[in-house]
């Protein structure tokens, strides 16, 4: 065979070589576009649910007041459906039952006071009347903010917050409380009746001297946005990659070169003992 020939060979099995792609790797690539496409897709579902979510809570914070849900109901009351309704409620404090919970607010660190509201029908409602500073933590530092008689309750309706707060549980015995768990407060305090959630009370159902009400805090991050481009962009990198990593042999054009015997750049065209065809990659 003569020189040009195998010359000819060995280029033609080097742009099969090229072109040709690792099965493995390339398996791996798209099996991470296709996942990354997913994580960028639910990203954006995720967006349009939050934006729904704050809508609704929007509406049910600015909404009037409504009753809370009667007892029947109680099962039936979810995060979903119910929670940051606005509601109204009567009653009579339970002020030797209060439980103080650990809390951190634009008022500083302190405690959420919450207290059993008797209703006249037999059920209690925990009621977080407000924010207390820690030097006002005793029930008697606090006495001429506890009314006695029958008091109208105007607030937001809030879920149980079960076991406790980040990295600490409740301790219950000891009278710790890192979270508003309405289950675990009503069996320390004897409320056999209690609702299922909680009522932050709003500005309007403080009291001179009480607890400072109307800090509930109503925010909810929405970052999915930025996720989602985040993952639609590294897509887009790797199937980038992977196609000029794999893709770009088969755009790539041999080009064969015959130098004359004695041209000007024989010599420097020179591989061996023969000057034959050159073969280069456009």
């Amino acid at each position: 065979m003569s020189d040009t020939g195998t010359l000819t060979g060995k280029a033609e099995g080097t742009r099969g070589k090229t072109a040709r792609p690792s099965l493995w790797l390339t398996v791996l690539s798209l099996t991470a576009i296709v996942l990354l496409i997913a994580l960028g897709i639910w990203q954006v579902e995720r967006r349009a649910w939050k934006l729904a979510l704050i809508d609704r809570v929007e509406q049910r914070v600015h909404a009037p007041a409504e009753p809370i849900p009667a007892p029947a109901s109680w099962p039936a009351v979810t995060t979903a459906n119910d929670e940051y309704r606005h509601v109204r409620l009567a009653g009579r404090f339970l002020h030797d039952r209060e439980t103080l919970v650990q809390a951190v607010t634009e008022e500083g660190p302190g405690y959420w006071v919450l207290t059993p509201l008797q209703r006249d029908n037999g059920t209690q409602v925990l009621i977080n009347r407000g924010f207390v500073p820690s030097e006002r933590r005793d029930a008697s530092t606090r006495q001429s903010g506890n009314p006695d008689g029958k008091v109208e309750i105007t607030g937001l309706l809030r879920m149980t917050e079960p076991k406790g707060g980040f990295l600490r549980n409740n301790v219950p015995q000891h009278n710790r409380w890192y979270s508003r768990d309405v289950a675990a407060i009503a069996a320390a305090r004897s409320l056999t009746h209690a609702a299922p959630f909680f009522v932050d009370a709003d500005a309007g159902s403080q009291t001179a001297g009480g607890p400072i009400g109307g800090l509930t805090v109503i925010r909810f991050p929405n970052n999915h946005l930025i996720y989602a481009l985040t993952w639609f962009s590294l897509a887009f990198m790797l199937a980038g990659k992977l196609f000029v990593t794999f893709g770009g042999g088969l755009f790539r054009r041999t080009r064969f070169v015959h130098e004359p015997e004695g041209g000007p750049d024989a010599a420097a065209r020179r591989t061996g003992s023969d000057a034959g065809t050159i073969v280069e990659q456009a």
